[in-house]
């Protein structure tokens, strides 16, 4: 994608963006359904995830979760705007939302601790990154784009929620922000391959989950909390809680945690990232996903 083209599309992005609020859910509702009767391999990987991960939910219910899920997708395009180009103020005005648990984080930074916040891959992260944003500060670990120049977008988007960003392979630096008392957004729930992850179970399945959250723990001697966010009744809920595994190392922590983020996800199925192949290093990125 050329710069010309980028540059055309984000301001088109953002020209949808100035519609009435009530008029993103309708809009929303049409690109969804749009996406669903497209012939396209997200689809096909968020069933594939779906009737893996809900074996035992009946068949016609399996497959009203697809259908909602993929029809939910379209609204990463007007919740990732939202939290890329709206001010404060205009978020505020018109975006619903709650944090419980907030107060126990704002003391952890009060006290200068180290906190390591771990969320899962919501289809509203963005927003959700912002909303949190807005109310105190933290930090953020993320996976450089494989387009530079809409990484560009990304990265001054993802720059209104948090203080600062850095790449998942460069350690170093999201380690120093958790020593000098920072609080840092951490995802272990996608997968980037097996070199440097280990097979834990997530829904049953034997998945690739990364390693390092134990061992930057076990070096920073920071705080664990978890940020469920989920959609009740068009308000944005952000649930801050700590996490109670600062006893487990190595495979047990990681285990917990999937264990843990498992719960939050089978509350508001219809609403996670089940786009991304999460089992490909374990089942295949051919053979599961082909």
């Amino acid at each position: 994608m050329n710069r010309a083209l980028l540059t055309l599309l984000v301001s088109l992005w953002k020209l949808i963006l100035f519609l009435p609020r009530p008029l993103h859910k309708v809009f929303i509702l049409i690109l969804g359904n749009l996406i669903y009767l497209l012939p396209i391999k997200r689809n096909k990987i968020s069933k594939k995830n779906i009737d893996l991960c809900f074996p035992n939910m009946p068949l016609k219910q399996r497959n009203n979760l697809v259908k909602a899920n993929i029809v939910a997708s379209a609204q990463i395009v007007f919740d990732s705007g939202i939290a890329w180009f709206w001010s404060d103020r205009k978020i505020n005005k018109h975006i619903n939302y709650e944090i419980k648990g907030i107060e126990s984080l704002l003391n952890e930074q009060k006290n200068n601790n180290g906190v390591l916040l771990f969320f899962k891959h919501s289809l509203h992260l963005e927003l959700d990154a912002r909303l949190l944003g807005m109310n105190c500060d933290v930090y953020g670990v993320e996976r450089v784009h494989n387009s530079d120049l809409f990484d560009s977008v990304q990265k001054t988007g993802r720059l209104k929620s948090v203080k600062d960003t850095c790449d998942r392979n460069n350690p170093i630096k999201f380690i120093r922000w958790l020593k000098k008392g920072k609080t840092v957004l951490y995802a272990t729930d996608q997968d980037y391959g097996l070199n440097q992850s280990d097979i834990i179970n997530f829904f049953g399945q034997p998945a690739a989950t990364i390693s390092a959250p134990s061992k930057i723990i076990n070096s920073t001697d920071c705080k664990t909390y978890f940020m469920n966010s989920y959609i009740d009744s068009g308000k944005y809920i952000l649930d801050i809680e700590e996490l109670k595994l600062s006893h487990l190392n190595g495979l047990s922590f990681s285990q917990s945690l999937n264990d843990f983020m498992e719960k939050k996800i089978r509350k508001n199925p219809d609403e996670y990232l089940w786009q991304h192949r999460r089992f490909k290093s374990t089942l295949g990125k051919k053979d599961f996903y082909a």
